[in-house]
C-alpha cells in the first residue's frame, strides 16, 4: 500500500468524524461534504512526495522474507564464484 493512500484512509476516517461533530449548513461543513475524493488524494501525494517520495507501506514479513532471499542468493554467489565453497561452508560466511 502507498503511503498516500493509506494517508487518505485515515483522512476518510477522520472527516467522517468531523462531518458528524460538524454543525449542518455551516461552512465547515459545507467545505467537507463538497471535498472530492480524487482531488483529497492528489492533495496527499503533492504534499507527501518532497518528504517520502513514492513510498510503499508493507507488512512486516516482507523484511523477514527480503532478508532470507538475500541470504540465499549471496550463498548461490558465493557457492558459484568460489571452487572451495560449499553447502556446509557457507554459513561460516554469513553475518
Amino acid at each position: 500500500m502507498d503511503a498516500a493512500t493509506l494517508v487518505n484512509d485515515t483522512m476518510d476516517k477522520m472527516l467522517t468524524s468531523m462531518i458528524k461533530e460538524a454543525p449542518k449548513g455551516s461552512a465547515f461543513y459545507e467545505m467537507l461534504m463538497e471535498l472530492e475524493e480524487d482531488e483529497k488524494y492528489g492533495l496527499i501525494k503533492d504534499i507527501l512526495n518532497p518528504y517520502a517520495g513514492n513510498m510503499f507501506v508493507t507488512p512486516k514479513e516482507v523484511d523477514a522474507v527480503i532478508d532470507r532471499l538475500t541470504n540465499i542468493i549471496a550463498n548461490a554467489i558465493n557457492i558459484a564464484l568460489h571452487p572451495g565453497v560449499d553447502g556446509g561452508d557457507i554459513n561460516r560466511y554469513a553475518y
